[in-house]
């Protein structure tokens, strides 16, 4: 038989079949598909829509004003528009802008800080043996098993011993390192071909150069991971409660946005107010996450060629 009659369907019988007996395939998986697909999307819009509705509210309320809020608290159409809220936070008493210069200044540290120190530490329990490793080890992982609002009182504790109670450097220090992160960097460095970091060797590299010029950037998924994780936890960091507590110049804005809901500084029940901070508080996470959440799927396949 040639090739080309090879390659020409099966004629089919006078009973559907073809010629092998099989029986052509219907169209009933297409349809199925074709009626799954939007419930599937309308399922999922149901589910965003639940999680987007509260934020909507928020921005909503912080354009309305205090009357309004109060009588119509869910409504995402305000009666009468104002940007009072805004003028109060950014031309008002308030020190709105300080609470987010001082989060912006120990968020930015405390990022860079983290994934470099976190960096260093996974690739040094990945990669470098040396004697007590596996203690280590399980010490990061003993930490990551206590809740954060366990070491608030020993955190106070060492800080204020230390004499940087009420400084930046009260606030950033005890969040240069995580154990979750040491945790994250350590798995994705040991993901990545031992051989890639052999050939560094034998081109003369050292450790260190090793680990910053050719395994850091190629842990660059995780190094994103990371970088939101920092950037997210300092910026709504629990401990500023108590570390800048005594100090209203270091307020950062988790603690000046919560002296506003607990109705501080005579804002009792202006909940416009209220919203409009907490909204602003919110967007630099949500632009971070959206900005990077794309590279956060990357892998380190195709380093290593065959």
């Amino acid at each position: 038989m040639s090739v080309a009659a090879q390659m020409l369907p099966a004629p089919e019988t006078e009973d559907g079949t073809g010629a092998g007996g099989r029986q052509p395939i219907t169209s009933g998986g297409g349809r199925r598909a074709i009626l799954t697909t939007p419930l599937t999307y309308a399922l999922l819009a149901a589910i965003a829509i639940i999680y987007i509705f509260p934020f909507l509210i928020q921005i909503a309320t912080s354009f309305k004003t205090d009357g309004d809020a109060a009588n119509n608290p869910v409504s995402l159409i305000p009666e009468t528009w104002t940007s009072a809220t805004y003028q109060t936070l950014f031309g008002g008493d308030l020190d709105f802008p300080l609470w987010a210069m001082n989060s912006v200044i120990v968020t930015v540290f405390v990022t860079a800080g983290r994934v470099l120190f976190c960096s260093m530490a996974g690739y040094a329990l990945a990669r470098l043996h040396f004697r007590g490793r596996g203690i280590v080890f399980a010490a990061v992982i003993a930490v990551m098993a206590v809740p954060g609002v366990v070491l608030l009182i020993p955190k106070f504790l060492v800080v204020n011993q230390l004499g940087i109670y009420d400084t930046y450097a009260g606030m950033i220090v005890p969040l240069l390192v995580d154990a979750a992160s040491i945790f994250i960097m350590k798995n994705f460095f040991e993901s990545i071909p031992v051989s890639v970091e052999e050939a560094a060797r034998i081109d003369g590299a050292g450790v260190f150069r090793t680990f910053w010029s050719v395994v850091l950037p190629m842990a660059r998924p995780a190094v994103i991971t990371l970088v939101i994780l920092a950037f997210q936890g300092s910026w709504n960091e629990l401990s500023h409660f108590v570390v800048s507590a005594q100090d209203p110049d270091l307020y950062t804005l988790t603690k000046g946005v919560a002296t506003l809901a607990a109705g501080g500084q005579g804002q009792a029940q202006q909940f416009p107010l209220k919203l409009g901070a907490a909204a602003l508080m919110t967007i630099p996470v949500a632009v971070m996450f959206f900005i990077f959440q794309r590279k956060i799927m990357n892998t380190a396949e195709g380093a290593e060629k065959g």
